[in-house]
């Protein structure tokens, strides 16, 4: 530790004088200018001599570069080369919270069913449903030593055919479900079952035996979502949507390699047209609507190349449960109507050359990985002004989060190249000096993630760590601005050593406060409950105090070399550096010839600051002394900056500093009313912009049915049977039902607008062939023709930009295609003549001539696409046909003869020849007469959050070291030893039926007592009477109940009921909280009037839902006790470092206004207080403190450079150091702001929506708080600052005992309130 002279006033040591040298040092000429005069170098001790020459010693600064530099880099590489991968998390569950007990509840869940069944995926359960039967046997059992049912019994209802057996008939029409689900061993008192029904279960358990056929099993998938848009009713059952949806399926089926992936099950052996890949096609609703002819017989594979009449094809579906998983809630039997459709794509495993599913599982999974991909690229270019195309499936979606990262994170190279320019120019054009200072930043991220890995064993990193490639540039660039700043105001000092150390001390300690208060506001999201959150905190606080570390040991050594080395020879650069004569001049800014301005200087007026002239600081007017030719203007852009923020800012405050002080009162008090006006979230999180593929998947996962549910075999494939084509009536029959015709077509204006064409109509097809010819950037030529070639120099228009390359029509009249169109051309306008579409006749006077006509149908036609055609205005006056409304804007004005729209047929396949006559599916109609039967009861698809009632399952044992992170063992489950569900039997269906008759809690229908299969149900009546009648689940047929039991050693150990919710999935976690309460209250009820003897009262209810809603919940009130910590953290160090209540409290005040106005600010740009919005506040306080201290630093050493015998009154030396401190420290802390503001103005265009909405936070309190330095901080310290305090150590002292008191002081209070409430809870509870 060094020794502080007696008679310094200050803590820090020497490089300051005290008042009894001043006049000393007065005598001292040169050397005591300014700041110079202190206590001299000879006065260093040991330590700070060896600092002095170590950074004044080029070699040794260089060496101390490269030690400094290399060290990261080495421990990086180590860790990158000798430690386990750093995993990058993008999901969900980062932000889980582990340790509460909605997710205490439900990973003990998880653990028991994975450790029962193998794994949560309810798809694997169906393969082995060994634990059912084993139930089944437990239960025959106990009723055998009842002697409820002996053998005799058994053997009699074992032969019995008779539906009608105690044992069957509760279960006669669930058979078929029951065996085509789950294939499970047959037992005595299931022979009765058909013929039909052995065959398929047979069938589906091929599938699953040692020896099936490559590519039989469904393994993984493509979900698509296409969702109705555009005008008119948002119905996705029209004849145009339907025909973007079979396109769409078609493209992705003929991609190469479909058919080395493809899903092959053995049910499409009997589909003739699939062969001979036979290949299953798409999981959708089109397997009806585009139905397959061949050999006279219809087949439902959505192969078909013409749409099937409407009205029809869902009535046929409809009658099969499974058709609702395809649509949307609000479609019903009476409005066969639906704002999307939805579809699957299945792959099929073991691929070629694999014998398994589990030879080279990994392998397999990377292969159809690297295939499934390439469908992100093509699928993202199928969206129409119609129809919006969404994709997922675990692999794409993965694919494209991570894809999505990526693209974010390349912005910030943008944020580093225009810092990197931004540095460039502030440090007066310095490419030595600009490479050193981000290399500091750079090699200090380096260290922190050693730090982070390594050190304290972190294994990922989570997604809101991108955002410390933004934030750390601006924050470390502000490191690098003061070490510069500091060090050219410091050029009187003549001797360099004593430059040097006093530039160390002076910016050091200003940069150590800044970035403790920073890193500590960061650091108090280590304390919140979320993983993601928790660590994001850690990593921001490490970067944080590296940067800080390796900008205080780099900058000097830099500055050193720069001095020594590089400004000296600066004549010797190439003749590019010239260019930059007239704003940065050869003599450097850096330059120890620098006579610009002092570290404190002021322009000394005539009148009370008047002083005498040999101890009166430099002024920014006064005269320079001469310097060499061509040396003038050094460092013009500080200057200039720093001459403008003392003229325009620091004079103006001061002497208006009542009046900002009152506008602030008035800004603060507006501000905090809208702080009490911002509502907490009431929509679900949102992680990506509004109009991304990503977020619509997310948007509408809680319209859709739960993702653990998948169809493959639920589309017309599977369910129907090929038909004989004669069998139904003729297709000619009307095909489109009223209230599914476009909007704008009425049944009085086109009754028969889409039927199909009939023997009588007249015309034959013709296709017009459009190129074009582009003669400028803004001129594009378009040319008609009814010949296919092309002459040079026109091309074929292509489909990028809503063009059309040709379009179909009829050369007469044809039934609905009654619409005339000429097409006219023109040579007046040269070199090239110039064509035009239009509805009228051509006009002769301009030149226009008839080339052809053709007649296109004016509203929607069976078969047939909407094209619009518009006439530029300007000369040469070209037409243009594209797809899109959008894509034909070139006219302006109203509706005129040359512009509008048509509805053309649509084209034939380029594959296949021309046709005029229609397929015999064309229209098609499976229901004439009513042939279909009725529509199918809608069922349950867990559209509701699942929420399940366990018993005999006590906790989760987490005793082995964890990290809270999804990644990782999750523990293991403790059993009830006096669970019984024997003695419990009756309890738990009087349970069952209890809640699933809360129609509040609980959809009809959604109530899952017990596991699939068996016919468990049947068993339980016989046990005890209260498990008569128990509730059935209305599930879709294959889909197995949610329910589950736990069996070890032949007993029963714990039981879970499922129950399907009224919970809506999309509400806010806010309003979300209610429904728990609801059922955590009625759970409770239940229990307690239980008997107390009963084990079921240790049961308890989970959900995975409740997991999310409390992840938010805590996350906000997290980061709101975050924010409060960080505040009192502040307000700690800020007391040691300004050891004087009256400058702490204007930092205080500005901090309390740039929070309450960023919140203010949010609450007008419509934002709501959800998760990401609190975390990004939880640091407000660290990033807001910066600026304002930076200017209390200036006002204390503005203290030191006022002569001993100044006379000034209290007020005018207050008003003078306040000028002095913004004359000091403006230039650095406004150049931060800026370079910080730059940083995160990246981040606005990200796709991650928590990345964006913390940069703009970021940018608002950056721009708040340097604004509120410059003024409020400014007002307030010339009104109330102490005049002539200069913080001796004994003040610093004082005021780190007094903040350690008052922080022992809360914790007692603190412990005291915690021990009081607890005793008067337990008087109140006794």
């Amino acid at each position: 530790m060094m020794d502080v002279p007696d008679d310094d006033p200050l803590l820090f040591g020497p490089g300051w004088g005290g008042q009894d040298d001043e006049e000393e040092g007065e005598l001292e000429g040169e050397d005591a200018v300014g700041l110079g005069r202190g206590h001299g170098y000879n006065d260093a001790c040991g330590l700070w001599r060896a600092i002095g020459w170590l950074y004044t010693t080029p070699w040794a600064s260089a060496a101390l570069i490269g030690i400094v530099i290399l060290l990261p880099c080495a421990l990086f590489a180590y860790m990158f080369l000798y430690c386990p991968p750093l995993d990058i998390d993008l999901s969900y569950s980062a932000f889980e919270v582990h340790s509460h007990f909605s997710a205490e509840r439900f990973d003990a869940l998880t653990i028991a069913v994975k450790t029962q069944l193998g794994s949560w995926d309810r798809r694997r359960r169906d393969l082995d449903n060994n634990e059912s039967a084993a139930l089944r046997e437990l239960l025959l059992q106990k009723l055998l030593r009842q002697g409820a049912l002996n053998r005799t019994d058994n053997e009699r209802k074992a032969s019995m055919q008779s539906p009608t057996g105690p044992l069957e008939g509760h279960h006669q029409k669930r058979a078929v479900v029951d065996k085509r689900t789950f294939g499970e061993v047959s037992h005595p008192l299931e022979k009765h079952n058909t013929k039909v029904k052995e065959n398929s279960t047979l069938t589906r358990k091929a599938r699953f035996a040692p020896n099936y056929y490559m590519q039989s099993q469904a393994l993984w998938r493509i979900e698509l979502v296409f969702v109705a848009q555009g005008e008119g009713e948002p119905n996705i059952f029209t004849p145009e949507r339907l025909e973007t949806i079979h396109r769409v399926e078609r493209l992705l089926m003929q991609q190469p390699q479909f058919h080395q992936f493809c899903w092959k099950p053995l049910e499409v052996l009997r589909d003739l047209p699939l062969g001979p890949s036979y290949c299953s096609p798409p999981s959708s609703l089109l397997s009806y609507l585009y139905p397959s002819e061949k050999g006279g017989k219809i087949y439902y594979d959505g192969m078909g190349p013409d749409l099937a009449d409407i009205q029809g094809s869902l009535s046929l579906a409809i009658t099969h449960p499974q058709f609702y998983w395809y649509v949307d809630e609000s479609l019903s039997p009476e409005h066969l109507s639906s704002s999307l459709l939805r579809s699957e794509i299945h792959f099929g495993a073991p691929l070629p050359s694999y014998f398994s599913l589990q030879d080279r599982a990994n392998e397999q999974r990377a292969r159809f990985k690297n295939f499934v991909v390439q469908y992100s690229d093509i699928l993202a270019k199928q969206s129409t002004s119609q129809v919006k195309v969404l994709y997922g499936g675990t692999e794409l979606f993965d694919n494209e989060v991570r894809h999505t990262f990526n693209n974010d994170m390349m912005l910030a190279v943008i944020s580093g190249v225009c810092i990197t320019v931004l540095v460039y120019v502030l440090t007066s054009f310095s490419v030595f000096l600009t490479f050193f200072g981000l290399a500091s930043i750079g090699v200090s991220c380096l260290m922190a993630l050693y730090l982070y890995h390594v050190v304290f064993g972190v294994r990922y990193l989570g997604i809101l760590n991108g955002v410390a490639a933004f934030v750390i540039i601006g924050i470390g660039v502000d490191d690098v601005f003061v070490f510069i700043n500091t060090f050219r105001q410091a050029a009187h000092l003549l001797h360099p050593q004593q430059r040097m150390i006093y530039t160390i001390k002076t910016a050091g300690r200003a940069t150590f406060l800044t970035s403790f208060t920073t890193a500590a506001a960061y650091a108090a999201n280590t304390f919140s409950q979320i993983p993601a959150v928790h660590d994001f905190g850690l990593f921001m606080a490490l970067i944080v105090s590296c940067c800080w570390l390796w900008v205080s040991a780099l900058m000097p050594a830099s500055l050193c070399i720069w001095t020594q080395c590089v400004e000296p020879h600066r004549f010797t650069w190439s003749n590019c550096w010239r260019l930059f004569a007239e704003l940065s001049a050869s003599h450097s800014p850096l330059s120890d010839e620098d006579d610009d301005v002092a570290l404190l200087s002021v322009e000394m007026e005539p009148g009370p600051y008047d002083m005498d002239s040999d101890t009166a600081i430099l002024s920014l007017s006064v005269e320079i002394a001469a310097s060499p030719p061509g040396q003038q203007h050094t460092g013009v852009v500080s200057r200039n900056l720093q001459w403008a923020l003392k003229h325009f800012v620091a004079e103006p405050v001061v002497e208006q500093q009542k009046t900002v002080l009152g506008v602030f009162l008035l800004v603060l008090l507006l501000s905090a009313g809208c702080c009490g006006l911002l509502r907490p979230a009431t929509h679900a999180p949102q992680l990506f912009r509004q109009d991304t593929n990503l977020q619509s998947l997310l948007a509408l996962r809680s319209n859709l049915s739960g993702q653990g549910i998948s169809c493959p075999m639920c589309s017309g494939v599977f369910m129907e049977k090929p038909h004989p084509l004669n069998t139904h009536a003729s297709s000619s029959a009307p095909w489109f039902s009223t209230d599914q015709q476009p909007v704008g077509i009425t049944t009085s204006s086109a009754p028969r607008s889409l039927s199909k064409p009939t023997a009588s109509q007249t015309g034959s097809l013709l296709t017009v062939y459009i190129s074009k010819l582009e003669l400028g950037a803004s001129t594009t030529l378009y040319r008609f023709s009814l010949n296919a070639s092309v002459p040079s120099p026109w091309k074929e228009c292509s489909s990028e930009h809503g063009e059309v390359s040709s379009f179909q029509a009829y050369n007469l009249p044809n039934g609905n295609y009654t619409t005339r169109l000429s097409v006219c051309v023109s040579s007046a306008y040269h070199p090239y003549p110039s064509w035009m579409i239009t509805t009228g006749s051509c006009d002769p006077r301009h030149g226009w001539i008839r080339d052809f006509v053709f007649y296109e149908a004016p509203f929607l036609q069976l078969h047939s696409r909407r094209l619009y055609f518009a006439q530029r205005r300007l000369r040469p006056h070209p037409s243009r046909v594209c797809v899109n409304l959008p894509g034909c804007n070139i006219s302006a004005g109203p509706e005129s003869s040359t512009q509008g729209s048509f509805y053309a047929p649509l084209p034939n396949e380029p594959s296949s020849p021309a046709k005029v006559n229609p397929s015999k599916t064309l229209g098609f109609n499976p229901c004439t007469g009513g042939a279909c039967g009725r529509p199918a009861v809608r069922p349950l698809v867990d559209t509701g959050a699942m929420v399940f009632v366990v018993f005999g399952i006590l906790g989760i044992n987490r005793t082995e070291p964890r990290d809270n992170h999804v990644i990782g063992d999750l523990g293991s489950i403790i059993l009830d030893p006096e669970f019984d569900i024997f003695q419990e039997m009756g309890h738990l269906c009087k349970i069952c039926k209890a809640i699933s008759a809360n129609k509040q809690l609980v959809k009809p229908g959604g109530a899952q007592c017990l596991p699939s299969g068996n016919k468990l149900s049947s068993i339980l009546p016989l046990l005890h009477s209260e498990c008569h009648s128990l509730p059935e689940p209305n599930l879709l047929p294959g889909q197995l109940s949610h329910g589950a039991v736990g069996m070890h050693g032949g007993k029963v150990r714990w039981l879970s009921m499922a129950f399907e919710s009224t919970t809506y999935k999309g509400k806010s976690s806010f309003q979300t909280y209610s429904d728990f309460l609801q059922w955590e209250n009625f759970i409770q009820e239940q229990l307690a009037s239980l008997p107390r003897s009963s084990a079921l009262q240790k049961g308890f209810q989970t959900c995975e839902h409740w997991k999310q809603i409390f992840m938010e919940i805590i996350g906000v009130e997290s980061a709101l006790w975050s924010l409060l910590l960080s505040l009192a953290i502040c307000v700690a160090a800020v007391s040691v470092f300004t050891a004087h209540p009256l400058l702490l409290l204007p930092v205080l005040v500005t901090i309390l206004g740039v929070v309450c106005l960023v919140v203010a600010v949010m609450y007008w740009l419509g934002w709501e207080m959800g998760a990401v919005e609190a975390i990004s506040l939880s640091i407000l306080v660290g990033s807001s403190v910066d600026y304002c201290l930076h200017l209390v630093e200036g006002y204390l050493l503005a203290a030191e450079s006022l002569p001993a015998d100044c006379t000034l009154e209290p007020l005018m030396k207050r008003q003078w150091r306040t000028v002095e401190a913004v004359n000091h420290v403006g230039v650095a802390i406004v150049s931060s702001a800026v370079t910080t503001v730059i940083s995160t103005i990246p981040l606005f265009f990200c796709v991650i929506v928590p990345f964006a909405k913390f940069g703009q936070i970021v940018a608002i309190n950056t721009a708040v708080s340097i604004f509120f330095t410059l003024t409020v901080t400014v007002a307030m310290l010339a009104c109330m600052a102490p005049a002539s305090f200069s913080r001796p150590p004994g003040a610093v002292v004082k005021a780190s005992l007094a903040v350690t008191a008052a922080a022992v002081l809360v914790a007692v209070l603190c412990w005291g309130a915690g021990q009081l409430g607890t005793l008067a809870w337990q008087t109140i509870s006794t």
